[in-house]
């Protein structure tokens, strides 16, 4: 049987570390890896004022 892995379309970045320790390896990341989110800091002080959900 052939690994269904092989006809993945996107590669994750190499990792250090095992098990909770893993994280990716900074030396490996370029301006492909990861996201642009220019808002975030806005989003995040929206969020804040807004009051925590109710418990249901």
């Amino acid at each position: 049987m052939t690994d269904p892995l092989d006809k993945a379309t996107s590669q994750a970045p190499a990792t250090l570390g095992e098990g909770c320790l893993s994280r990716y390896d900074p030396d490996e990341l370029d301006a492909d890896d990861g996201t642009e989110f220019p808002g975030a800091a806005q989003l995040w002080e929206q969020l804040q004022k807004e009051p925590p959900p109710e418990p249901q």
